[in-house]
């Protein structure tokens, strides 16, 4: 992460149904270029020869959006004036026949504040205090909306007709993220000067309602456990019987607002109160690391049924956690959230990788399998924190919910396919997410999704003197109850996801977005500096988000990420998340269809592991307290002097690049952290039956092939031209198995033994078996003196490697399924039980080069009279020749070496044996 709210990366603005050629250096990391041969020769043989394997159907004619249509800038300027004729709707009714009560009744044209008559009446109560709600809430809706007018006016009423002073019981939670974070807001843009929203005539009266607020809300924080109660009356503090239970997101989100209103008023109480409640909930998480969803007040006791996930309850404690740090750069708040998004993600992330379970929270066993439409909100923390591809998976399955339903149901349960909930009273979560999706991916498909609820809630929900929730999405049967988060958040990120040219889109302060949608931003001096002791310990800290890679069409319709930009809707797996929600394709899908009816199952790789550390991976006992001889610190990390027994926790890389230890023993790694190995019986002997480290390092871990071609046939006359003009001879980085085929630049050979056949300089053919594309399986055919390019998985390594050997093949080139490269390894025992494979080369190609490597494969077979040969590359030390083991060995080893396990790279380590 960058530390700030919106520098999300953008690429090239695409067409949902326009093919354009992906203009980025097409194979940035594999190759050095002479010529841009390889997309020269897929233009040509794409738009020349064979033309475009996939058939696209035209849209359904009955539809009500133009799906298809190109989202140019006076299409996106008319929906965001849709979008704004809409809010108004709803904001100009609110004004005329409900202020200054809370909330506008739409089907009676009146309003509502508390259920005077009712007070056990929550639903009413916990949210309208006979403060004049909705006009708070929209207060920042009017700066988004670049209504300084009516901005200017809001803030006179809420000046001249709100006062706290009254006999209410509210939520505290509620009140919170509505009022107090919009009269915050309201006072940062109505004070600061150098912008339109500057009223020179304000004199802070937003800030001190705002500090009258918090001081009346402080009583529910008079608790043991410094967890407030849930619900406080703004002139009497705390009831006598109330309720001692909250949930985790009443009692846990409300940093962003209270610390804010510390930093602005210089009263300290706020931000201590809501950081002890903070880490209330976060000290008590279970020992696999997850809060749960209620805890009693006074005890700190989780209360049944003690189960987690992302949803009701618990949603915004995540969100608080890593916005908190966006907008002041506090640590110990990102640390929160890493270890909460590794929690969830091991334990809540369905086995698919698309959704996520409510589970028990002291097991991580399922629970429900039920999603509710608050945890729609996810996919855009995911963006926010630089998981783009897991938040475009989620966000497809509330996609096909809302399709299906023209609205989101509160609760759906996933085993049953069906709604079990069919309320929808205008919630903000998805929209939320598509506007965090669009900004990073600037994939038109979010706009579609955008126009469709759009559409729906103009349909729907829109009625004579407002907006209206709905109670049931079967029948369409409306809600006399216009909720003020409508106008708030919902229509403000879906003006926002319409209107490009929005000053926040260009804003790279540290503003962040609260979970009710009001803008909070600090200025330098807010910010406070970290402890020294800190600093001492993370001198580094660089939090990057990785940038999106959009999905890619390929000519091979069993193939991905590669040639020409798609929309999201067109990737593989896009069919399995409608076969989630059992919704059936409709006609406009088809366009995105391949006439091979292929779709991808979802393969996911675990975000975390856990192992108990031992030389030669033995199973052993745990060193439950390690002691600094074992495991000591350092100024930038932690040094192991013994592995032997310290648990240590590993964690999926956002950006692809492998694996980081995130603790070990008791001890947290963190970002900027590095973990020094110093222990030299990791390099375990052959006779443990294992290839240790040390032959690991003793190979060269990367080579250098080259890739060329030879043609082979007579080119036909669109053909000749092109290849001509073309030079085929570039240069590739592999990454080397260490068995098989030496293929060191000091490789020994023995006495009359010759070298491996892609040492030859004439090089040798690179071919494919496209019914055993893993290569687990027998070959019917023999592929001499040809390397046989595989992918990653099914089988081991080795498995692959000799089913080429018994093809009489050169050796395998693998396609591994991560971006980071490693170099293959197998089990001593099962190498000298292969005999020989001296002659047999097993090299590896990261995934983005593999893929782009049998991308050019694939368009030689089709152009026929061109053949894809690779050979290797004499290393620069021999000049070609082969040396001595001895004399590699006296060479200095590379200081940047880094821990395997698995075969996972492991980025933050360091081996100084």
């Amino acid at each position: 992460m960058s530390g700030q709210a919106t520098s999300l990366p953008r690429p090239p603005s695409t067409g949902a149904s326009v093919l354009t050629v992906y203009r980025d250096p097409p194979c940035e990391s594999l190759m050095k270029w002479s010529s841009y041969w390889l997309e020269c020769l897929f233009i040509a043989i794409v738009l020349a020869i064979n033309g475009f394997r996939c058939q696209w159907f035209a849209t359904d004619a009955s539809s009500a959006l133009p799906a298809s249509a190109e989202w140019t800038p006076r299409r996106k300027l008319a929906a965001r004036e849709k979008t704004r004729e809409l809010w108004y709707h709803g904001f100009d009714n609110y004004m005329q026949f409900a202020f200054p009560l809370d909330e506008l009744t739409p089907l009676s044209c009146s309003g509502q504040g508390p259920d005077w008559v009712n007070p056990a009446n929550i639903a009413s109560n916990d949210v309208a205090g006979n403060f004049s709600l909705t006009l708070i809430d929209v207060l920042d809706t009017l700066v988004v909306l670049d209504d300084r007018p009516g901005f200017e006016r809001a803030v006179r009423n809420v000046i001249d007709w709100v006062s706290f002073d009254v006999n209410t019981k509210p939520q505290v939670f509620e009140t919170t993220i509505r009022v107090l974070g919009g009269l915050l807001s309201g006072h940062i843009f109505a004070n600061q000067t150098g912008q339109p929203f500057h009223l020179p005539w304000y004199r802070g009266e937003l800030l001190a309602l705002a500090h009258d607020l918090g001081k009346r809300l402080l009583p529910a924080f008079s608790t043991p456990t410094g967890l407030p109660y849930a619900r406080v009356n703004l002139q009497r503090g705390v009831m006598k019987g109330e309720t001692l239970e909250t949930c985790t997101a009443g009692a846990g989100s409300l940093m962003l607002e209270f610390a804010t209103l510390s930093r602005l008023t210089g009263d300290e109480r706020f931000e201590k109160a809501a950081h002890r409640a903070f880490f209330g909930l976060w000290n008590r998480k279970s020992e696999i690391g997850l809060v749960g969803n209620t805890i009693n007040t006074r005890t700190g006791v989780w209360t049944q049924p003690e189960t987690t996930s992302i949803g009701a309850g618990i949603d915004s404690f995540f969100e608080y956690a890593l916005k908190w740090y966006i907008l002041s750069g506090d640590l110990e708040f990102l640390d929160v959230w890493d270890d909460a998004y590794a929690a969830i993600m091991r334990y809540t992330r369905s086995k698919d990788g698309y959704w996520y379970r409510t589970v028990n929270m002291h097991t991580g066993d399922v629970a429900y399998l039920t999603v509710d439409s608050l945890s729609a909100f996810w996919p855009g923390l995911q963006v926010l924190a630089g998981d783009v591809q897991n938040a475009i998976k989620l966000h497809m399955i509330y996609f096909n919910l809302w399709k299906q339903h023209s609205g989101l149901p509160e609760v759906y349960d996933i085993n049953y396919k069906q709604a079990t909930s069919h309320q929808y009273p205008l919630r903000p979560e998805f929209i939320e997410s598509t506007w965090y999706l669009y900004r990073a991916t600037r994939d038109p498909f979010y706009l579609d999704v955008g126009e469709r609820i759009l559409f729906d809630l103009t349909t729907r929900a829109k009625v004579d003197c407002g907006l209206s929730g709905i109670a049931d999405l079967r029948s369409n049967k409306r809600d006399d109850r216009m909720e003020s988060f409508a106008l708030s958040e919902t229509l403000k990120y879906l003006y926002l996801l319409f209107d490009e040219e929005n000053p926040l889109h260009s804003d790279d302060s540290n503003y962040v977005f609260t979970t009710e949608g009001h803008i909070l931003t600090l200025g330098p001096e807010y910010i406070k500096a970290p402890p020294s002791a800190q600093r001492r310990m993370r001198k580094v800290n660089s939090h990057q988000c990785p940038a999106y890679i959009p999905f890619m069409h390929s000519v091979d319709h069993r193939r991905k990420d590669f040639g020409l930009v798609m929309s999201v809707q067109a990737r593989p797996d896009v069919e399995y998340g409608r076969h989630l929600v059992g919704l059936t394709p409709q006609t406009a899908d088809q366009r995105y269809w391949s006439p091979d009816g292929w779709c991808e199952r979802p393969k996911v790789e675990p975000y975390t592991y856990e192992f108990i550390l031992s030389p030669g991976g033995k199973t052993i006992p745990e060193d439950l307290s390690p002691n600094l001889l074992k495991l000591g610190l350092l100024p930038d990390g932690f040094i192991l002097h013994n592995v032997t027994g310290v648990r240590a926790q590993i964690v999926q890389r956002l950006d692809g690049k492998g694996y980081d230890i995130s603790r070990l023993g008791h001890y947290s790694v963190r970002p900027g952290h590095l973990v020094y190995i110093n222990d030299s019986n990791i390099f375990a002997s052959h006779e443990d039956g294992h290839l240790d480290q040390d032959e690991i390092h003793r190979r060269d871990s990367q080579i250098q092939i080259r890739v060329f071609g030879v043609t082979v046939g007579q080119p036909t006359e669109k053909q000749a031209p092109l290849l001509g003009k073309t030079s085929v001879d570039i240069s590739v980085t592999a990454y080397t198995a260490q068995f098989g085929a030496d293929l060191s630049s000091g490789a020994h050979l023995e006495p009359n033994q010759s070298p491996p056949r892609i040492r030859r300089p004439e090089g040798v053919a690179v071919r494919r078996d496209t019914d055993n594309a893993y290569g687990c399986d027998p070959y019917e055919l023999s592929y001499r003196d040809s390397m046989l390019l595989v992918r990653r998985g099914d089988c081991t390594f080795l498995e692959k490697l000799l089913m080429a050997r018994d093809a009489s093949a050169a050796g395998i080139i693998i396609i591994s399924d991560e971006e980071q490269g490693i170099n293959p390894t197998a089990n001593s025992e099962e190498v000298l039980a292969a005999g020989d494979l001296s002659d047999s080369a097993a090299i590896l190609l990261p995934k983005k080069t593999g893929e782009t490597f049998e991308e050019m494969l694939i368009l030689t077979e089709q152009l026929k009279t061109v053949q894809m040969m690779v050979s290797l590359q004499p290393g620069e030390k021999a000049g070609g020749n082969i040396q001595s083991i001895q004399e590699q060995e006296e060479q200095p080893k590379d200081p940047n070496r880094i821990l395997f396990i698995n075969g996972h790279p492991l980025i933050n380590t360091r081996l100084l044996i």
